[in-house]
């Protein structure tokens, strides 16, 4: 499948990351080793030493540098040979490749293509643990499937009437009407009322309301949702566009997710949610993230068994809904922006 390269793939919580204690990850299938400095400076290279090939993750942290622990090679940040034990000269190519890594919004981020083309103003504005408007819980998911796979899982929440029944108490209008979807330059934007409603398990009323939701899905995989519950009628006040949240009475909350292609049929799904300071607690958020366990416990169990059927059948192809408008729009500028960098690939070569 294809996913783009030049973007920024988020690879943990920052918080996560000891300082001088290397961590050897895979995004789309490239072994990467990151870690912190005894000044705390982030760092990536190429999991491997140039030398017999060992992994760096298990390597020794030396001031600003990484020591490979097979042969004792000392890597400086850059991904050069500074020294070579028993030997003064260190020859041109003893170098393994860098990656563009940064600390932002309680996410470690690395820019998988042209280091060139790193643009930290590419980077999603998610909403880390730290923000003052929000109380989040936070965790992530290993699945047994395609990245994409949960991409479009994210990008169709028709799914939320039948997978999520129990977790999230959807009710069919997910099902049974649109969202408005509307194309970003780099992704999706998707907005759907729920008028005359008592909401769900994580935004309930006791009176009818009208329920907001909104996300935009951007490259490479990346969610940002929020919303609230309005008073009856707000939908139409705001002729069924974004509503002024301050207005909402109840249910504001944020979530910020994404999605890392690590090898071949394997993922991993970071997420946080949690409300706004105003309108919940400690206890509200740790209802929200009981019942997100819960509900991506559903999608993870869908999701891998959808990807065990694709694996038994040969020549597999889908069949698209009028659901699927926002996995296509996605999904066609994926594969653009993945044809584009294979096009400038074979013209530097």
């Amino acid at each position: 499948m294809s996913y783009v390269r030049n973007a920024w793939y988020v690879a943990g919580w920052s918080h996560e990351l000891a300082k001088e204690i290397p961590l050897a990850l895979s995004i789309l299938g490239e072994r990467i080793v990151v870690w912190r400095s005894a000044s705390g400076t982030l760092n990536a290279l190429e999991d491997r030493c140039i030398h017999r090939l060992a992994p760096l993750s298990l390597g020794r942290c030396e001031g600003e540098g990484l020591r490979c622990m097979y042969h004792g090679l000392l890597f400086n940040r850059e991904g050069r040979v500074v020294e070579i034990p028993g030997q003064e000269s260190i020859p041109p190519k003893a170098h393994v490749r860098r990656y563009p890594v940064v600390d932002r919004h309680s996410w470690t981020w690395i820019w998988m293509g042209d280091e060139d083309k790193a643009d930290e103003n590419l980077i999603p504005s998610a909403v880390g643990l730290d923000h003052p408007d929000y109380i989040l819980g936070h965790g992530h998911l290993d699945y047994a499937a395609e990245a994409r796979l949960i991409n479009d899982n994210l990008l169709d929440f028709s799914h939320l009437t039948f997978v999520h029944a129990n977790s999230f108490g959807a009710g069919p209008q997910f099902a049974e009407t649109q969202a408005r979807i509307t194309p970003l330059d780099r992704g999706i934007r998707y907005e759907r009322w729920i008028e005359n409603t008592l909401g769900s398990s994580s935004r309930k009323s006791d009176v009818p309301m009208d329920s907001f939701m909104t996300y935009d899905f951007l490259i490479p995989g990346i969610l940002l949702m929020t919303g609230g519950v309005f008073p009856l009628g707000t939908a139409s006040a705001f002729e069924h566009g974004p509503p002024d949240l301050s207005k909402a009475v109840s249910g504001v909350t944020f979530t910020s997710q994404a999605v890392t292609p690590m090898r071949d049929k394997n993922a991993r799904y970071f997420f946080s949610w949690g409300p706004r300071y105003d309108q919940g607690d400690a206890d509200v958020r740790d209802r929200l993230m009981g019942i997100a366990a819960q509900a991506f416990a559903e999608d993870k169990e869908m999701i891998e068994a959808q990807q065990r059927v694709i694996d038994d059948t040969a020549d597999a192809q889908i069949m698209p809904t009028t659901h699927d408008r926002g996995v296509t729009l996605f999904n066609r500028l994926v594969d653009k922006l993945a044809r584009q960098e294979e096009g400038i690939s074979k013209q530097a070569a």
